[in-house]
């Protein structure tokens, strides 16, 4: 394990990182998987579907930018699956995906978004515990 002091939501924080994961739930508590399936599949809050394809046949037009999300509880560990929505760039420096929950160091930010988090800490858990229901 290594402790580094990163930026994430609002406050500078020291997190340990176990290799390439964050053990830890953001909340203290895990997540709902319910509330994450709809986070990922709603195209107004997540916006998952844009680049990642998963199990939502009601879903048309599913992206093929990213890995697909099918597997993903298979793959990823919790801790793995909430480093990638937290900080994906320290897992693949050249990805594409954003962070969902940083708000400072970022580029190119809508003045109205500025020091905002794409998804609460409440929904960052949400998705993990969705995503590890993915097996």
């Amino acid at each position: 394990m290594k402790v580094a002091s990163v930026v994430i939501g609002f406050f500078l924080t020291t997190e340990i990182f176990a290799a390439d994961a964050i053990p830890a739930p953001l909340t203290g508590a895990q997540g709902d998987p319910v509330r994450g399936r709809a986070i990922v599949a709603d195209r107004q809050v997540g916006l998952c579907l844009l680049c990642h394809s998963g199990p939502f046949p009601e879903e048309r037009f599913q992206g093929d930018l990213a890995p697909g999300l099918a597997g993903a509880g298979s793959r990823w560990s919790e801790g793995e699956l909430r480093l990638r929505l937290v900080e994906p760039a320290r897992v693949n420096p050249k990805t594409i995906m954003p962070s969902y929950y940083k708000s400072q160091g970022l580029e190119r930010v809508a003045p109205a978004l500025r020091g905002k988090t794409i998804l609460s800490e409440q929904q960052i858990e949400d998705v993990v515990a969705y995503l590890a229901t993915l097996k």
